[in-house]
């Protein structure tokens, strides 16, 4: 375990902001980090409560929201789907924030809920029934199915028809639970109760969720002499309005307060947390004094209730079943520790079966079965959360910085810097903190636990988690900080042999994807850098296909079950003609009749396809040189095959308008650019067609391709961006300094390598998604993905029906599946 990076706030001038009291943060499956700060007005003396949202990728890059709670706020919780927050403070308020146009810096408060005047010391967003388990011991198998099952689990509340319905609950110090209901139209329904008729001061609180679609609330008063108690609540809709029943579950005493030994040696709960919020039955408990803490963990288990001998001879007939009762058992407790001073739970859902926990006790490496805890000496632990033994340790002198004199540490008065808040990212490889100075620490969790894992070892369990997020759609970053230079050809390579193993309906939904994963792993080496350009190009390539293709029409209603596009695709596979015009006579034209303002407002992506063409057939003589972008594509038969597709259906549409045909500037007026590059394209398709035997073009082709710069200019092409994230710069083990609202210098590895193909800041840039030209500054607002750096308008400034259809496949996230950050209006 390492850092990272460390992000603060400017002391020069000295800042506004301080760290609240208490510290909250909380990671969406995103890797979108909110934590909160009190912000200093020094006119009315008074304090604005601060959420602040930040891209991992790009930490200094903040959001910060006025929040506009009157009083601290005391939780933060992201829905499952990391695109709306939650936070709730000590007046009773809950506000539910959402971004504004989808954007990741840019929030807005939607609805909320309020409990008068009532502190909210618990706060969860109901489950939506959906789990997937990770079986650690079949990593090995080929299927994911198998890797990663859906296990049977029941939303909390359900509409007609099964869909779970949204909405959240809390707990609130007097002992109360709210829950706030969000019907399809936008209304909140509202209800609460109290948990038990006695009511009584709830100190501390967590809530967990289970298969059945109950919920479980664990409360505690504070004192460790005192009953961990436990609830079991109902939510249900009656005649519209929400109905709220709650239930009495087995409490438990902790082990540290019944010890003779130790009776009145930890007074206070400090922390309680349930191991998982799909796992109601596994909670931690830390007890603590001024000085030190012990922690505790818990598992509710069903046993027999033994009867007593008269009982035991049962009448002919009766049932022989021994009744079952309830009862909370310790599974582990620690030795006296520091003082804690923040939790963090693992959200990876690894299914904790016998075999499961031997092998990770055996191995020690899968951090989704470890917790981690911070101490008030700065230090951080990572603990197995069954067993509670250590199983990594990050030494709070490690974070400070280096230029600070030891001595001037060691005479300090005040006490050491620690942090008060405390999350795992969903891959539980990385750990953000906030220290009572306000920094943000981004460590490294190694999935070895601190143990030496060969390098095979090290891939198979960091292409697992890959796989992982692949199925899930979560967000990789976090596994990236643990890739090294040398680990990336293998990786890409293990990572497509998995995906070609599954089932062709998996495939296709996973296609996109994987190129997306493919991309962001060649960045952080620089001998794979410049296949960044191929993969993003193939992911551009995969979805102008799909989007033309969805445009055709059948010519008749009742035409069979094939839909045009797939007949184009059997045709151009099915006729290997050179000649464009003898494989269009094959197809149904009718079915490829659009109108006119269709068809001109497609001609900046149908440029792009032309452009694209012509400078593959270019490079060809080049092929050997891997650091040329566009080398992959000359083997690529599937690419070749949708270029060659593309090609007949740009040529049939040419016939209805040519000003939508691709511009080319030829030597000669005489000259048909068109069927020129399909002769070229189709034989170069034909030598890589059958991907098993492929075979080299010959010579004659090549030197076609060698004349193809005195026929026709070759266009240059406008790659992507390399980006400015930090990920490039976490190479080396020295822990990166940053500052809030304020970029790091522009530098990279790989940046030398890749500069040949980029614009430099002095050319124009370039709706990549709509293939235009914006200028040397653009005036219009954009947008730019957090991931591979894509830029894109905010507003449309087409309204054809097509390019409509084009633009909302990515209003919400980029090609790659990143999210939008919204950027200046001159950006460099």
């Amino acid at each position: 375990m390492d850092v990272a990076y460390i992000c603060e706030w400017d002391r020069r001038p000295r800042t506004n902001h301080c760290p609240s009291i208490p510290l909250v943060c909380a990671w969406s499956c995103r890797n979108l980090v909110a934590f909160t700060t009190d912000q200093r007005n020094e006119e009315e003396k008074d304090l604005t409560h601060m959420i602040h949202i930040l891209d991992t990728e790009h930490p200094w890059d903040v959001y910060s929201i006025n929040s506009g709670h009157q009083e601290v706020i005391t939780s933060l919780e992201w829905d499952q789907s990391g695109s709306r927050l939650l936070s709730a403070d000590a007046d009773g308020r809950i506000k539910c924030w959402g971004m504004t146009d989808h954007l990741a810096n840019s929030w807005q408060s939607l609805v909320g809920s309020e409990v008068d005047g009532d502190p909210i010391v618990a706060l969860s967003w109901l489950h939506n029934g959906v789990k997937l388990a990770l079986h650690v011991e079949k990593s090995g198998v080929s299927s994911f199915g198998e890797k990663f099952s859906r296990v049977k689990f029941s939303p909390s509340l359900t509409l007609f028809g099964g869909k779970p319905m949204e909405g959240w609950i809390a707990v609130t110090i007097s002992g109360l639970v709210t829950v706030s209901l969000l019907k399809p139209n936008g209304q909140v329904l509202t209800a609460t109760e109290s948990l038990c008729r006695l009511r009584c001061r709830v100190a501390l609180a967590d809530i967990a969720f289970t298969g059945g679609g109950n919920i479980v609330v664990a409360t505690c008063d504070g004192s460790s002499t005192s009953p961990v108690q436990f609830y079991k609540v109902c939510v249900s809709v009656v005649s519209e309005k929400c109905k709220i029943d709650t239930e009495i579950l087995p409490s438990l005493f902790m082990r540290c307060t019944t010890d003779p030994g130790r009776k009145d040696k930890f007074p206070a709960v400090t922390h309680l947390k349930f191991l998982a919020r799909d796992m109601s039955e596994q909670v931690l408990l830390c007890a603590s004094n001024q000085c030190s803490s012990v922690a505790e963990c818990w598992s509710l288990r069903k046993e027999g209730l033994p009867l007593n001998n008269i009982f035991q001879q049962l009448p002919p007939g009766a049932s022989d079943k021994q009744p079952m009762i309830l009862k909370w058992r310790i599974l582990s407790a620690t030795n006296e520790l520091e003082r804690v001073s923040a939790v963090a739970l693992p959200k990876l859902p690894i299914s904790l079966t016998s075999a499961d926990i031997k092998m990770a006790n055996e191995t020690k490496f899968y951090p989704g079965l470890g917790l981690a805890l911070a101490f008030h000496d700065g230090n951080v632990h990572i603990v197995h959360r069954l067993s509670l033994q250590t199983m990594a340790v990050l030494f709070g002198s490690s974070m400070r910085p280096s230029e600070e004199p030891s001595l001037k540490r060691q005479r300090s008065p005040t006490p050491c810097v620690h942090f008060k808040a405390l999350q795992m990212s969903w891959t539980s490889l990385a750990l953000v903190g906030l220290d009572t100075q306000g920094k943000l620490s981004m460590l490294r969790v190694s999935p070895s636990m601190g143990h030496p894992l060969d390098m095979t070892t090290s891939l198979r369990h960091l292409l697992f988690l890959l796989e992982y997020c692949m199925v899930t759609g979560y967000d990789w970053w976090d596994i990236l900080l643990h890739v090294l230079p040398g680990m990336v050809h293998n990786l890409v390579e293990k990572l497509h042999e998995e995906y070609t193993r599954q089932n062709a309906a998996l495939q296709q939904v996973l296609s996109t994807r994987i190129l997306a994963m493919k991309a962001s792993l060649c960045k952080l080496s620089p001998s794979t850098v410049t296949r960044v350009c191929d993969y993003h190009a193939k992911l551009f390539l995969i979805s102008i296909s799909c989007t033309l293709k969805s445009l055709l029409r059948p010519h008749f209603l009742n035409t069979p079950d094939k839909s045009p596009g797939d007949r184009l695709t059997e045709i151009c596979n099915k006729f290997t003609d050179v000649d464009i015009d003898k494989v269009m006579i094959n197809l149904k034209t009718e079915e490829f009749v659009l109108d006119m303002p269709t068809l001109q407002s497609l001609q900046q992506l149908i440029q792009w396809l032309g452009d694209f063409v012509l400078y593959l057939l270019a490079s060809l003589p080049n092929q050997g040189s891997s650091v040329r972008p566009g080398h992959s594509f000359l083997r690529d038969g599937s690419s070749l095959g949708t270029l060659r597709e593309m090609m007949v259906m740009i040529r049939i549409w040419g016939l209805l308008k040519s000003s939508c045909l691709p511009v080319y500037t030829a030597t000669s007026d005489t000259q048909d650019s068109m069927s020129l590059l399909f002769r070229l394209l189709t034989r170069l398709w034909l030598c890589s067609r059958d991907e098993s035997h492929p075979c080299e073009p010959d010579e004659a082709l090549i030197d076609e391709c060698c004349l193809l710069p005195s026929q026709l200019l070759i266009p240059s092409m406008d790659w992507l961006p390399l980006g400015n994230g930090v990920i490039s710069r976490l190479q080396s083990k020295l822990p990166l300094r940053l500052q809030f609202g304020r970029p790091p210098g522009v530098a990279s590895h790989a940046s030398i390598q890749y500069d040949a193909y980029t614009r430099s800041p002095t050319q124009a840039k370039i709706d990549h998604l709509r293939r235009l030209h914006l200028g040397t500054f653009p005036t219009e607002a954009c947008k730019s993905c957090t991931r591979c750096g894509c830029v894109t308008m905010l507003k449309s400034p087409n309204k054809a029906t097509a390019v409509k259809q084009w633009e909302q496949r990515w209003i919400k996230t980029c090609l790659c599946g990143g999210l939008w950050r919204k950027l200046p209006i001159t950006y460099s």
